[in-house]
């Protein structure tokens, strides 16, 4: 224990503060509903999701500290922890619990009801906690020096810049509120066209299309993920929208090709360009995106393997017998005990049709995935932690092992998905509780009440996720233009591909083998693969984002300081903004569902035309850039 002695947190041992507190209880779980429905409503649009650590802690010092007037730094602290729970739970669930509804919609198997949804991820949530506690000793602890946790690092910075509290917070809000303008003008009011375009049908009869859409949400994850990730995005979604979308009308005419039902020269007359990505483009980008996470897996494996060896072998050492408050974490019986009941529920729920053999693999898999997870998040940060590869693993490996035991058709793809989800948001929480013990462990919090705090923040959002999920399906359905659902929809091909499902096998492989080129020439598989699947105009507007980042990233400064805070504030807004776009997209889907979109909506009235509609889409992008770069850029110092 030298090492935890040599060190010492923001907040002494020995200083008892106001910690888990009915204030810091509500708020963190109203951070969770809040970020989870708005990262629903992202990752289900654009494929991925953001953390919500930062921004509900900078919320979480506005309000508390600025306020109310309470100052205390792991009031704040256990404020985050809860609501950042709320994203990574809806990460892990947004990834494979659609397919069903899709499978639903085929006839297949009934919807899983919200009991159902809520108890997959309330399993799936505790085991990622539990199975991470008994590893912060090894990882949080005896290897501080060695595993820097960025993002649990940055949030105990801002948590420490508590005169700047109001500040933050205030981007953040300004970024939420102008957001949910611009969402509710664009799609509420419909007052101007969401994307502008080159014709559907092509220009000088070349048959492909380009253009941008205009949400505020859309373009901050591309200023959040930066210049280069977004590029390979664009350039996937190029090579789809320009090279093969055209090349199967060139070349297609009027040839049936299955999965379409009709001739292409027809499908690309009657629906455009959509209607050739809709039946062709989406089982290419879904084969590279397959490959792409097996990938990013393969890649990890020596880490992974490493990781987990140093993790099991840590464990020997146990939770240490220090009695000091900043050491106390659940106990070991408590948590042995917790994870064996949840073992025995998810074999015999019936809303988790696994068995006892499912429930098995989920110990196996989850355990290692968590181990695994909590420390690459260390390393990479959580952004790069190739969650989506550990759930394909699994998937293929349960889903062969069910067709194996004769568990197949629509039980065996139920229990295969069930599986999926639970390891899915076990890895995703694990890597968010790691990071959010690392920032506990910077500010002096008690671990024990972090760890009570995920498991306040799992259960809440696990409550409304499926109310997020049924409203959002409801609305507007999943795997449509407005909700594409790229990974649940590909979980669902991997499922049906080794059940014996039909699948265009050529198209999937034409995937498979360009994400093995694009490997090969040394450029990122998964976002150049998400770029394939999603629509070339929402990754054009991520582009437009990425290249605002790399202005702030170039311009000159005084000094790195400046440099750093004027990036962070950028990063705050765009956060509010994703938030505040999420949120009124909820709202947008409860009008649909009510029947009072058309109520509100103004196109009619205002009638643009096409050439006034582009030119007003324009202005209203314009605005938005504009925005993002004057808060960005804050207020010049006299």
């Amino acid at each position: 224990m030298s090492e935890n002695n040599e060190f010492k947190p923001y907040i002494p041992a020995e200083k008892i503060v106001p910690e888990m507190t009915v204030l810091s209880i509500v708020m963190g779980a109203i951070l969770a509903v809040v970020f989870g429905a708005a990262n629903a409503y992202l990752g289900l649009r654009v494929g991925m999701t953001v953390s919500a650590s930062i921004p509900a802690a900078v919320i979480s010092m506005g309000v508390v500290r600025v306020i109310l007037k309470r100052d205390s730094i792991l009031e704040n602290n256990m404020v985050q922890t809860i609501g950042s729970a709320g994203e990574s739970l809806a990460a892990g669930a947004i990834f494979t619990l659609p397919a069903m509804f899709l499978w639903a919609k085929e006839g297949l198997m009934e919807k899983p009801d919200l009991l159902e949804i809520m108890i997959i991820c309330v399993i799936g949530g505790l085991l990622g906690v539990f199975f991470m506690v008994p590893l912060r000793n090894a990882l949080i602890v005896k290897e501080a020096a060695s595993l820097p946790y960025p993002e649990g690092k940055a949030c105990a910075e801002v948590l420490l810049a508590g005169e700047e509290g109001g500040a933050s917070a205030s981007t953040v809000f300004a970024g939420l509120g102008i957001a949910a303008g611009f969402k509710f003008f664009i799609d509420g009011l419909k007052a101007v066209p969401s994307e502008i375009n080159t014709p559907d049908h092509g220009i000088a009869s070349y048959p492909g299309q380009f253009g941008t859409q205009i949400y505020p949400a859309v373009f901050s994850v591309g200023y959040i993920c930066g210049p280069k990730i977004s590029s390979y995005m664009f350039t996937g979604g190029l090579v789809s929208w320009l090279i093969f979308i055209p090349l199967i009308v060139i070349f297609g005419g009027d040839a049936v090709l299955y999965p379409g039902s009709a001739p292409i020269s027809e499908m690309f007359a009657d629906g455009g360009v959509g209607a050739i990505w809709g039946s062709y483009i989406r089982y290419i980008g879904a084969g590279a995106l397959a490959t792409g996470g097996i990938i990013s897996l393969i890649k990890s494996l020596p880490m992974i393997i490493t990781t987990f060896r140093d993790s099991v072998k840590s464990l020997a050492g146990g939770q240490g017998d220090s009695q000091l408050r900043t050491d106390k974490n659940i106990s070991i019986k408590v948590l042995g005990i917790a994870i064996a009941v949840l073992i025995v529920l998810t074999a015999v729920f019936p809303q988790i049709p696994v068995g006892i053999g499912g429930a098995i693999l989920i110990a196996i898999f989850g355990f290692f995935f968590a181990a695994v997870s909590s420390r690459m998040v260390a390393i990479v940060g959580s952004s790069n932690n190739p969650v989506s590869g550990m759930a394909i693993a699994t998937l293929l490996f349960s889903t062969i092992i069910l067709k194996v035991t004769g568990v197949i058709g629509a039980t065996g793809m139920k229990s295969a998905i069930a599986i999926g989800t639970v390891i899915c948001i076990i890895a995703a929480i694990a890597g968010d509780t790691s990071q959010d013990l690392k920032t506990g462990y910077l500010v002096g919090a008690t671990p024990k009440k972090q760890q009570y705090g995920e498991v306040i923040g799992v259960i809440v959002s696990a409550i409304a996720i499926g109310f997020v999920l049924y409203l959002l399906d409801a609305a507007w359905g999943f795997g449509s233009e407005e909700l594409g659902a790229p990974q649940a929809t590909l979980m669902k091909m991997i499922i049906e591909g080794v059940m014996g499902g039909k699948l265009p096998w050529g198209l999937v492989i034409a995937g498979v083998v360009l994400a093995v080129v694009v490997e090969i020439l040394g450029i990122p598989v998964l976002p150049f693969a998400i770029g394939v699947y999603l629509p070339v105009q929402l990754n054009a507007c991520i582009m437009i984002g990425g290249l605002v980042r790399l202005y702030f990233d170039k311009k000159k400064y005084s000094d790195e300081k400046e440099k750093t805070e004027t990036i962070s504030r950028g990063t705050l807004f765009c956060s509010g903004m994703i938030a505040g776009e999420g949120l009124v997209g909820i709202l947008l889907a409860i009008f649909a569902v009510l029947g009072i979109a058309d109520k509100v909506d103004l196109s009619g009235v205002l009638n643009l035309g096409p050439v006034a509609g582009t030119i007003a889409a324009i202005l209203v992008f314009a605005l938005n850039i504009l925005l993002v770069m004057k808060f960005t850029a804050g207020k010049k110092k006299a």
